[in-house]
């Protein structure tokens, strides 16, 4: 006899501000509607480490990083408050949109994403996880857009880019980022 798995809350992670945002928004539908949390992290060769034509191999040591990654996310995201929240890790080796959507393969899923601020030239460069998943996903997807906060951090980022002054070492920059 075969027992219902609970429904599920669906969320990628990538270890960015944006996924956090995601996470949390995550967090607070699954507690709403009673789900399982289920954070996934995707893993494999950066974009570009690769030649387009030879086989990476993935080591050990990536899943590794990936596990500690994930594992880094969650306790910071919730520390010792996730006692109410059923939550599960996953780490999965593969393109972040397909990865997600094949995890978050039954209709009772939610799967949650996070959008982000995306230049043009990563726009070209790099196909967005949110609008695969938006067009390939067999259950509802919850896109979050980007926290207000993530605004001031990056302008705080370019202002700290302008405020080195030319000669600085690559040493001395730390002074200048907080």
């Amino acid at each position: 006899m075969r027992t219902a798995t609970p429904p599920r809350v669906v969320v990628g992670l990538s270890g960015s501000v944006n996924s956090l945002t995601a996470l949390h928004r995550a967090a607070t539908e699954a507690r709403l509607t009673g789900r399982t949390l289920l954070a996934v992290m995707a893993y494999g060769p950066r974009a570009g480490a690769q030649h387009p034509y030879l086989p990476t191999p993935i080591t050990e040591q990536s899943r590794h990083s990936a596990v500690q990654q994930l594992i880094r996310a969650l306790d910071g995201a919730f520390g010792a408050t996730r006692d109410d929240l059923p939550v599960e890790g996953f780490v999965v080796r593969g393109k972040s949109g397909p990865t997600l959507v094949g995890v978050a393969r039954r209709a009772d899923d939610i799967l949650v994403v996070g959008t982000g601020h995306r230049s043009r030239l990563s726009r070209a460069l790099l196909p967005s996880v949110a609008r695969y998943c938006l067009a390939h996903a067999s259950c509802p997807v919850l896109a979050v857009p980007p926290s207000p906060l993530q605004h001031d951090l990056e302008a705080m980022r370019r202002l700290n880019r302008r405020m080195v002054p030319w000669g600085v070492g690559a040493t001395d920059i730390q002074d200048f980022i907080f």
